[in-house]
């Protein structure tokens, strides 16, 4: 009898010893089925209990703690533990538990390259996703400015270091094709790109930028501004074009209706608008002061012979000279009222201008 227990019992520790073995050897078979391959730094102890670990608290990574949670932002701070960032996690709602999400990132090897950033993280993401969120800092989204003023080139030129992956050709010739419905036909985006800070996927290509920027230029397109316009006997691409002229020769908001009635006092003689910034406009580029905006201008530059050149043609050049902002706009809506016909600027360096009704008043602002 009693070596029939003992019998049992050899066989039971027998039985013991070999499901250990079979433990030991499939627990990291299934872990790396589930989770990937451990990384090659693991000690045979540490990866083994940091398989024991995902496979038996599997659902702390794969199971979402909110399907339809609200997205948010989250900033890893330079030089931030794992431990920190993980119990930050798990206090913000976003993963199960943090030892558990703790324990992935030193099995998978991810623990040393979380970088520190800001996060857009859901809790309707598992821990899986956001761990492999961690691994990249770059945003989803970028902000992109266009500046009062600016042509299509300057926008165009400033798409390489944007974050947004559009080549200035493309988008030269998806705003060249724009429509919209205050666009006349076939007249493209110049003029309507307008200037603010726009939040866009960094995915966003040419045609949706455009799209977005004469966006911004119809929010702002309210109907008493359109009413504005049409008092002052102009249609909206005339209005803009002119306040793409007044956005060029200001320098500060406050003159801007000033300037605007001096061009619309002009208009309604039949006076040339001798502007200088339309005939920078025809000139284009000037590789040599590394601008689109010729200054000083030459006695030869303001013979150049093209339409938009206001000291040869009159009236109106042919379209915008770039995008006016919303002061510019209501400049021309809402112009001051004033019996001047000439203005240039003040000798003092202030950017201010003097007005003045006559030539010879205009002569006697010129700088000594």
């Amino acid at each position: 009898m009693k070596k029939n227990r003992s019998c049992l019992s050899w066989l039971l520790l027998t039985l013991s010893i070999l499901a250990s073995i079979l433990i030991l050897a499939y627990v990291p078979v299934l872990a790396e089925g589930s989770f990937g391959a451990p990384s090659p730094y693991l000690s045979a102890w540490q990866r083994f209990s940091y398989s024991f670990t995902l496979v038996s608290q599997a659902g702390d990574l794969t199971t979402p703690i909110d399907p339809f949670g609200a997205e948010g932002l989250f900033v890893i701070e330079s030089g931030e533990s794992v431990s920190s960032i993980t119990d930050r996690l798990e206090e913000a709602g976003l993963v199960r538990d943090a030892h558990t999400l703790r324990v992935y990132l030193l099995y998978t090897g991810l623990d040393t390259s979380v970088q520190a950033g800001t996060y857009r993280l859901s809790p309707a993401m598992t821990a899986l996703e956001i761990a492999s969120a961690l691994q990249d800092a770059t945003p989803a989204e970028v902000t992109f400015y266009i500046l009062p003023g600016w042509r299509l080139e300057e926008v165009a030129a400033a798409l390489p270091t944007s974050g947004l992956a559009i080549e200035p050709a493309s988008f030269l010739a998806a705003a060249a094709g724009a429509e919209a419905v205050f666009l006349p036909l076939g007249a493209g985006a110049e003029g309507f790109c307008f200037p603010q800070a726009y939040t866009l996927p960094r995915n966003t290509n040419a045609g949706q930028l455009v799209s977005v920027l004469l966006q911004g230029f119809s929010a702002i397109l309210t109907p008493d501004l359109q009413d504005a316009f049409t008092r002052q006997g102009l249609d909206i691409y005339a209005a803009v074009t002119l306040a793409s002229m007044v956005e060029r020769e200001a320098v500060v908001d406050e003159e801007k209706p000033m300037i605007a009635s001096v061009f619309l006092n002009r208009l309604a003689i039949g006076m040339k608008l001798d502007s200088d910034p339309t005939v920078q406009y025809a000139i284009g580029y000037n590789p040599a002061q590394g601008t689109w905006w010729t200054n000083p201008l030459s006695l030869a530059d303001l013979q150049v012979d093209s339409p938009f050149n206001t000291y040869r043609y009159n009236g109106l050049p042919p379209a915008p000279i770039g995008s006016p902002d919303l002061a510019s706009l209501q400049a021309v809506g809402y112009p001051a009222q004033t019996p001047y016909y000439y203005f240039r600027a003040r000798c003092d360096g202030s950017g201010l201008h003097a007005f003045a009704e006559t030539f010879d008043e205009h002569k006697l602002n010129a700088c000594p």
